[in-house]
């Protein structure tokens, strides 16, 4: 499974990279492809191509906030959670991407 995640939090320091680092490892136990681009008080970071866009099976939006650009997965499953599912139920988060690209 390809897996491009969005992490934003309101103050876009600590949760938005904490969330960003617990989706990367679990995806990476889990066997599966993942590119994090994180929404901070720094901006936009580690951005995510067309391509990287493109290719991906499922979009994780992990945000507390409207993250910009959310047009750009329009096309795309899109699963939504809240920064603290990221942190703190990151195995959940990605069964239940594998539950939506089931359906």
């Amino acid at each position: 499974m390809r897996v491009i995640a969005i992490t934003a939090c309101p103050t876009g320091i600590a949760h938005t990279y904490m969330a960003a680092d617990k989706l990367t490892e679990t995806a990476k136990k889990l066997g599966f492809a993942i590119k994090v681009e994180t929404q901070g008080a720094m901006g936009i970071e580690n951005r995510l191509t067309e391509q990287d866009i493109q290719r991906a099976d499922i979009v994780i939006l992990a945000a507390d906030i409207r993250i910009e650009n959310h047009e750009r997965f329009a096309q795309h499953r899109c699963l939504e959670v809240t920064i603290q599912d990221a942190l703190q139920h990151p195995r959940r988060v990605f069964s239940q991407c594998q539950q939506l690209l089931a359906q």
